[in-house]
């Protein structure tokens, strides 16, 4: 036997019927000619209303402004993801053909990039700038201190902020 939906809950659920049933074509063709490609395109629209499905809103006064705010910040996400996925594509390239990882292999490697970079656009700016430089630039803390005009024990406390968050990473 199941229990029953509460009424604010079925109000949410009629909202988004409503709102997929209304707008999910509209969107749909936006993001296909943004993109040129209906695979993506289709993929795209069903994550922009599952996250507003996922986000407990249950009035939406401009469904259309809605859904393309929604949806912009997905086709961001989807952009910088691409460009992450071409740049590793584009190092392996380099690689002697004894050298390249497998395709299970690689599908991880990006799997692990995706999540680092998420986790980096987590962190607040300079947090980010801090380890990076530290990381990928190679510079000392006092060197990082001296380029963001902060102190050491600053530095120290944006790396470790970020250390952390790869911790996370992990678990």
């Amino acid at each position: 036997m199941s229990e029953p939906v509460p009424a604010d809950h079925q109000t949410h659920l009629r909202m988004i019927e409503a709102l997929y049933s209304g707008h999910h074509g509209w969107l749909y063709e936006m993001l296909k000619k943004k993109l040129g490609n209906a695979m993506d395109a289709a993929d795209l629209t069903q994550d922009t209303f599952t996250r507003v499905l996922a986000s407990q809103v249950t009035r939406i006064e401009q469904p259309r402004a809605y859904l393309s705010c929604v949806a912009k910040g997905i086709l961001v996400n989807w952009y910088q993801r691409k460009a992450l996925e071409r740049t590793y594509l584009d190092a392996l390239a380099q690689l002697p053909e004894q050298q390249v990882p497998s395709p299970e292999l690689r599908f991880l490697v990006l799997e692990t990039l995706h999540q680092v970079d998420a986790m980096l656009d987590a962190l607040p700016p300079l947090v980010k700038r801090a380890f990076l430089l530290s990381q990928l630039g190679g510079l000392k803390y006092d060197d990082i201190a001296s380029q963001l005009g902060v102190s050491l024990i600053t530095v120290k406390r944006y790396m470790k902020q970020a250390f952390v968050q790869c911790l996370l990473l992990v678990e």
